[in-house]
């Protein structure tokens, strides 16, 4: 180990099943089958047969069933993922973790051992992660027999569950599904363009249009399949509406069977083993930011942190966005991906680079908080072929809560800046479950079963307090979902207790 250290992307690995459960148990995958093959590819992607030897850690990011306080595990837990990852790749790493909740954990890991190795404390760092929701559900649905069941004796840093990302008002008031909180991003960015409900889903069908077709020719996508902007855009039984404005394919898709890997290791271990030149991959900047509470944003039609983390990336590597050939942009959501354009100041109207070179997460698919770790294993590929060339990646954890962005390049920089500690947002909106009257700031209304059943709105009396409610009203349900945009309209707010429910002025 050397401080000062140049850190090095030498291996990646990708791994893909599409058992659902229908043809039996033959075949079916585990969380940590696809975790080995992914990993084992990126072992061999190196180019190297000592690398195994070399690994000192390995960094495992968070399964889904150990992602939710007391969820069950229904097929057996596998109670030491990264232990049993280094028996079945035949590592023998000093050092295992398993890292915390977020789709940001994996260029945040990339961050993170950036800065060990360049420290002197680590030589070579094994990330990987996979999903099987594909094969639990089909399981399940098919009546079919799988286990999970495993462990190890090695002991492992359990870095948990990290904090809350909901508030008590927004559990009362119905925010407890992904789609609800993008719900709300997503139509205040609406309003901000001056788009109609209609226009809105237009933008986003155009905005996704062209990752479903990069995703009908990737080799590792579950959902291979090109769809056009007027399947995206109309609601259909193969496109049915979830939560305002979103219809199903504009969603992240977690019924995948799907692992990545990477493998990361110092400028001086690389030589050492021999690595060929036309392997290595050289991060340039990185960054981190957290934000706060989505009901205490000031700002709800971008991302505090996305600007931060895009803009540390960047700075540390001495790049701006036109300096960049290739992005592979979160996008559990279109907001997700209208606000990492807007970070970049990039018009995704009219800037000719893919935004995606996975496909995105509806349509290559979307593997829990390990999707980005996809996104890396495709940047490293996309560079190697474009000698020479800088891409970003940016990957999002929570509501647009976490954030971390990296760049990437085969041009090894001349110095290292490592990633600063993650940066905090300062400014908070107040929030207040009063009555009184208010000015509409953004919304969502949910659906079940029967249509829509709910409208959850945020709103700012003229002080400028937030306050959350909620109403099953017919009336104002229609409101809602009149193709005009009812944001900055006049609503009546009644709280009572802890909660608060509208009408329209």
């Amino acid at each position: 180990m050397a401080k000062g250290d140049l850190p090095v992307l030498i291996g990646v690995g990708q791994s893909l099943s599409q058992w659902d459960g229908k043809a039996g148990p033959a075949g079916a995958p585990s969380p940590l089958s696809l975790m080995t093959e992914a990993s084992k590819a990126a072992l061999a992607d190196t180019g190297t047969p000592c690398i195994a030897a070399a690994i000192d850690t390995i960094a495992v990011v968070r399964i889904f069933e150990d992602s939710v306080g007391r969820a069950p595990h229904p097929h057996g837990h596998n109670t030491n993922l990264p232990g049993t990852l280094a028996r079945d790749t035949g590592t023998k790493p000093a050092r295992l973790i398993y890292e915390t909740v977020g789709g940001q954990s994996p260029q945040a890991l990339v961050n993170e051992f950036a800065r060990r190795i360049h420290a002197g404390e680590i030589d070579a760092v094994l990330i990987s992660g996979s999903e099987a929701n594909r094969a639990s559900k089909g399981a399940r649905k098919h009546g079919v027999e799988i286990n999970w069941a495993d462990g190890a004796d090695a002991p492992y840093e359990d870095r948990g569950m990290g904090p809350m990302m909901l508030s008590r008002e927004e559990i009362k008031h119905g925010l407890i599904a992904p789609a609800y909180f993008y719900g709300l991003f997503e139509n205040a960015i609406a309003a901000r363009e001056g788009r109609t409900r209609s226009g809105h889903r237009r933008a986003m069908a155009e905005l996704f249009q062209p990752f479903s077709a990069v995703a009908a020719k990737n080799k590792y996508s579950q959902f291979p399949v090109e769809h056009d902007v007027a399947f995206l855009s109309t609601p259909s039984r193969e496109n049915y509406e979830y939560a305002d404005p979103y219809l199903k394919w504009f969603i992240a898709q977690d019924a995948v069977n799907q692992g990545a890997a990477a493998i990361l290791v110092s400028s001086s271990k690389t030589d050492e083993l021999g690595v060929p030149e036309d392997k290595r991959v050289y991060i340039h900047g990185g960054g981190d930011a957290g934000d706060d509470l989505i009901s205490l944003r000031p700002v709800l039609d971008r991302s505090w942190a996305m600007d931060t983390a895009i803009g540390r990336a960047l700075a540390q590597s001495g790049k701006s966005q036109t300096g960049i050939a290739h992005f592979d942009l979160y996008s559990c959501f279109p907001s997700a991906v209208f606000s990492g354009a807007a970070a970049l100041g990039l018009d995704w109207n009219t800037d000719k680079r893919a935004l995606t070179l996975t496909g995105g997460l509806p349509f290559f698919g979307g593997p829990g908080n390990n999707y980005s770790l996809h996104g890396i294993a495709e940047m490293a590929a996309t560079l190697r072929k474009n000698k020479g060339a800088f891409g970003l990646v940016l990957a999002n954890g929570g509501w647009m809560t976490k954030e971390a962005a990296g760049v990437y390049s085969t041009i090894a920089p001349k110095s290292f800046t490592p990633a600063e500690a993650a940066a905090k947002a300062k400014t908070q909106a107040e929030v207040a479950i009063v009555s009184g009257d208010a000015v509409l700031e953004t919304f969502t209304v949910t659906h079940g079963k029967d249509g829509p059943d709910r409208g959850i709105i945020f709103a700012r009396f003229a002080d400028g307090r937030r306050v959350i409610a909620n109403n099953a009203g017919p009336a104002e349900l229609a409101t809602l979902r009149e193709d005009a945009s009812p944001v900055g309209r006049k609503v009546t707010v009644t709280a009572q207790d802890e909660t608060a429910t509208f009408v329209f002025a």
